[in-house]
C-alpha cells in the first residue's frame, strides 16, 4: 500500500472552511485536539490512506472482536439450571452472576474508551482480550459459586469494552459521508450475539456440560486475538494521523513489523532506536509534530456526555428502543414454548427470522444513511450557509423505522397471545428486527458524527444507557407479562416508543443550536487558558 504524507498544520488549515466543518461543529484550531470539531469528519480524500477493501477489512476484524460482549452474555443463559445443580447453589444465586455481568458491562468500557481514545486502540485491545481470555479460562475451571462470581465479573470487563473500541476504529478511518455503511457492520454484534448465544449454549449446556460454554469462548477469543495481533493496525489518529504516520513498534501489527524486519535486511541497514524507520515502500519515519496533540486521560469523559442536552436525548431513547427488543427476545423462549409447544432446539431456529431482518437492515439502511447524507451535503453546499444538519441526515432515515419497530413489537405480542400462524410470528420477528437495527445504525452514526476524537468515549455512553435500561426490561418483562398479558406487555413497549419520539424531533430541530452553545464554551475555556489560567481542562470541554 502506498502511503501518503502525513497530515501536518499546513495541509489542515488548507481544508476549506465548508468541509472542515460539515458535520455542523465547530472548526477545528490548530493547536488543539481533533475532537474539538469536525476534523475527523472531513470528505477530503487524503482523510485515510487506507483503501476501501482495507477499512471493510479493518472494520470487520473490528466488529469481530465486539462480539463477544453479547455473545458472552446471552450464551450462559441456557446453562443456569445446571450451573446451579453443579455448584449446589439456588438459581437466584446464579441469577446474580448475570446482574454483575451487566453492571460490569456498563461501567468497564466508560474507562476503557477514554484510555483507548488517549493511549491508542491497540493497547485497549490487547488489555481487554488478555482479561477476557484469562476470565474464561477461571470460569471453565471455577470449582465454587464465589470464584465463578468475581470471574464473570472479569469476564464482563474483558469483553464490555470491544463495542466501544469497534466503534472508535469506525471514526479513525471513516468519513461521515460514508459512515452509514460501516456503522451498520459494527452494530450487528450486539443483536446477533443474543440470536446465536442460547443456540450455541444450549447445545454445549446438554451435550458437553457448562464448562465447555467458557472453554469455547477462550477458544475463540484466543484466535480472534491472534488475528487482531497479526493484521488488525493501529488506527487512533493521535498516534498515526491519516494511517500514513509510522507508529512506534510496540503499536505495529506482527504483519507491520515483519514486513520491517524483511526491508532491513533487503536494505542491510540497522533498526533505528527511536523506533522511527520508513517502512519497506519508502514511506517517511514518524513524526509526532506532524500529530494532533493526544488526550489526556479522563475517566469521567463518557459520564460527561450524558449530561449534555443533544446526546442525553439521544441515548435516552436509543436505550428505550433497544430496551424493548431485548425484552421481546429474552421472553421468545418461554412464550414460544408455551403457546406454540416448541422444542428448545425449534425455539432457537426461531430466532433466525429476527436476526435475518438485522441483517437485511444492515446492507439496506446503511446505504440509506449515506444517501441521506450526500443529499444534504449537496443541498448544504449550494445554499452556502449556516451549519450542516447533521442531525437530519441522520434521523431522517432512523425516524421511518422506530414507527415501523413501534407496530412490529405491539403487534407480535397480540399475535403470540392470540395464538397467530406462527408465519406470521416470524415475519413480526423479522421487521422488528429491521427496524431497531436500522434506527440504531442512524443513532450510532449521528453519536460518532457529533463526538469526533472522542469516539470510544461516545460509545461508552451509549453503553452505559443501554445496559442500565436492558437490564430493567429484561428483568421486569415476565411479571409484567404475568399481569398484563402478552398483548398489552408489548403494546406498553411500542406506547413507549411513540410517546418518547418527539425527543428525537427536538435533537433534529435544536441539535446546531446545542452544538453551536458547546463550541462557544469551548472557545471561552481556550481563551482564558492562553490568557493565564491554570490550563487545566473543565468537564464542559471534554
Amino acid at each position: 500500500m502506498a502511503s501518503s504524507a502525513p497530515l501536518d498544520n499546513g495541509a489542515l488549515s488548507a481544508i476549506p472552511k465548508s468541509h472542515s466543518q460539515e458535520a455542523g461543529l465547530e472548526e477545528l484550531p490548530l493547536e488543539e485536539p481533533s475532537s474539538e470539531t469536525s476534523g475527523s469528519d472531513n470528505d477530503e480524500p487524503g482523510y485515510s490512506v487506507f483503501t476501501a477493501w482495507e477499512k471493510r477489512g479493518i472494520v470487520l476484524g473490528a466488529a469481530l472482536g465486539a462480539l463477544f460482549s453479547p455473545l458472552s452474555a446471552q450464551i450462559y443463559l441456557p446453562a443456569l439450571q445446571a450451573v446451579a445443580s453443579d455448584l449446589d447453589v439456588s438459581i437466584s444465586e446464579i441469577n446474580l452472576t448475570i446482574t454483575t455481568y451487566m453492571v460490569f458491562q456498563g461501567i468497564t468500557p466508560m474507562v476503557i474508551g477514554s484510555f483507548a481514545d488517549s493511549a491508542g486502540r491497540r493497547p485497549a485491545y490487547c488489555i481487554c482480550f488478555i482479561v477476557y481470555i484469562l476470565a474464561n479460562i477461571g470460569c471453565a475451571l471455577s470449582p465454587n459459586y464465589e470464584a465463578l462470581l468475581v470471574l464473570r465479573m472479569l469476564q464482563s470487563a474483558g469483553a464490555s469494552s470491544t463495542i466501544v473500541l469497534c466503534q472508535a476504529v469506525v471514526a479513525d478511518i471513516v468519513t461521515s459521508a460514508e459512515r452509514g455503511s460501516y456503522v451498520a457492520y459494527t452494530s450487528l454484534p450486539g443483536l446477533l450475539g443474543p440470536c446465536i448465544g442460547p443456540v450455541v449454549g444450549g447445545v454445549l449446556a446438554q451435550y458437553l456440560g457448562w464448562r465447555w460454554i467458557f472453554w469455547l469462548l477462550a477458544i475463540l477469543a484466543i484466535a480472534v486475538f491472534a488475528a487482531s495481533a497479526a493484521f488488525l493496525p493501529e488506527t487512533c489518529r493521535y498516534i498515526v494521523g491519516d494511517g500514513s504516520v509510522l507508529p512506534p513498534p510496540a503499536y505495529r501489527t506482527l504483519w507491520q513489523l515483519w514486513k520491517d524486519s524483511s526491508a532491513r535486511r533487503r536494505k542491510g541497514s540497522p533498526a533505528r532506536s527511536d523506533g522511527g524507520e520508513g517502512g519497506d515502500d519508502g514511506s517517511p519515519a514518524r513524526k509526532p509534530s506532524s500529530l494532533p496533540r493526544k488526550e489526556k486521560f479522563n475517566v469521567f469523559r463518557s459520564l460527561v456526555l450524558l449530561f449534555e442536552a443533544e446526546m442525553s436525548l439521544l441515548l435516552a431513547y436509543g436505550a428505550v428502543v433497544y430496551a424493548g427488543v431485548y425484552a421481546a427476545m429474552a421472553s421468545m423462549g418461554t412464550q414460544l414454548q408455551a403457546v406454540y409447544g416448541l422444542s428448545q432446539a425449534n425455539v432457537g431456529l426461531l430466532y433466525l427470522p429476527i436476526s435475518g431482518g438485522m441483517l437485511v437492515s444492515a446492507v439496506v439502511m446503511g446505504r440509506a444513511l449515506d444517501w441521506n447524507y450526500r443529499r444534504h451535503r449537496r443541498r448544504h453546499d449550494l445554499s452556502g450557509g449556516g451549519d450542516f444538519p447533521i442531525e437530519r441526515a441522520r434521523l431522517e432515515v432512523g425516524a421511518p423505522l422506530v414507527a415501523l419497530s413501534c407496530v412490529a413489537i405491539a403487534t407480535w405480542g397480540w399475535a403470540l397471545q392470540s395464538g397467530a400462524p406462527l408465519a406470521v410470528t416470524c415475519v413480526l420477528l423479522a421487521l422488528l428486527g429491521f427496524g431497531v437495527i436500522g434506527f440504531n445504525n442512524a443513532l450510532l452514526a449521528l453519536i460518532t458524527d457529533l463526538n469526533p476524537g472522542h469516539a470510544a468515549a461516545a460509545a461508552a455512553s451509549n453503553n452505559i444507557t443501554r445496559c442500565l435500561v436492558g437490564a430493567v426490561a429484561t428483568a421486569v418483562i415476565d411479571p409484567l407479562i404475568s399481569a398484563a398479558g402478552l398483548g398489552w406487555a408489548f403494546v406498553l413497549f411500542g406506547a413507549l416508543f411513540a410517546v418518547l419520539s418527539p425527543s428525537m424531533w427536538l435533537v433534529m430541530r435544536n441539535g446546531a443550536r446545542w452544538r453551536m452553545a458547546k463550541a462557544e464554551r469551548r472557545r471561552l475555556r481556550r481563551e482564558r487558558r492562553a490568557s493565564g489560567g491554570d490550563g487545566k481542562i473543565g468537564p464542559q470541554e471534554t
